[in-house]
C-alpha cells in the first residue's frame, strides 16, 4: 500500500491534537504503520496548528512537505488557503466553514480575506465544506467541531464507521465519550 499523508490543521484551541491521536490510535489499531509529528505553533495564543499524520505498510517520515498530502482536515477556512500548497493533485481539503479571525484582523490591521474557498476551487483544489460547528453544537459541544471534521475524513478513507467509533471510546475520556459518538454520527451522516 503506498503511504497516505494527512495533515490536519486549526488554530490553537479547537482540538485538531485529539484529532490527530484519534486518527493514530485507529490506523494504529487497523494495523498500518503510522507516523504522526505535532506542530504546536502559538497555539495557547490561537496561532495556527498543524499535525502530520501518515500510513502505510512502511513509513519512514512523519512530515508532509509541499504537494504530499493527500487529505488536508482544516478546522478554520484560512488554515485552508494557508496549508493548499501541501496538498497533492488529486488531493482533497476537507474545511470547517467557520472562520476564526486571526490577531490582525481582531485589532484591524487587517480584513479577513474574502471568497478563499472560492480561490481554491479555481485553482482545481477539491474542497468539501462542512458546517462542522452546526453538528457540534447539535451533539452538544462547540468542541466537538474535531470529531465532526474526523467523521467527514472517515468517509474517505473506507475503515468501517464501528471501528472508528471503538477507537473514540478508547481515546477520549470516558464523560465525554458519549458526546463525541454523537459528534461523529452527524459528521458521518448516519
Amino acid at each position: 500500500m503506498k503511504t497516505v499523508s494527512i495533515m490536519i490543521v486549526g488554530v490553537g484551541g479547537q482540538g485538531s491534537l485529539l484529532a490527530s491521536k484519534l486518527l493514530g490510535n485507529l490506523l494504529v489499531g487497523e494495523g498500518y504503520d503510522v507516523k504522526v509529528s505535532e506542530v504546536h505553533g502559538m497555539s495557547q495564543r490561537g496561532g495556527s496548528v498543524v499535525t502530520y499524520v501518515r500510513y502505510g505498510d512502511r513509513v519512514f517520515s512523519p512530515l508532509v512537505t509541499e504537494g504530499e498530502a493527500d487529505y488536508i482536515v482544516s478546522f478554520e477556512k484560512l488554515e485552508a488557503a494557508r496549508w493548499a500548497p501541501c496538498l497533492r493533485p488529486g488531493g482533497k481539503i476537507i474545511v470547517n466553514t467557520q472562520q476564526i479571525d486571526p490577531m490582525p484582523v481582531i485589532i484591524g490591521k487587517a480584513d479577513y480575506p474574502a471568497g478563499i474557498l472560492d480561490e481554491l476551487r479555481a485553482k482545481g483544489v477539491s474542497v468539501e465544506e462542512v458546517d462542522a460547528l452546526s453538528a457540534a453544537l447539535e451533539a452538544g459541544s462547540a468542541k466537538a467541531v474535531n470529531i465532526v471534521l474526523m467523521a467527514r475524513l472517515a468517509r474517505e478513507l473506507g475503515i468501517p464507521y464501528g471501528k472508528w467509533i471503538a477507537a473514540i471510546g478508547n481515546t477520549v475520556a470516558p464523560k465525554f465519550k458519549e458526546l463525541n459518538e454523537r459528534a461523529f454520527s452527524l459528521g458521518y451522516g448516519k
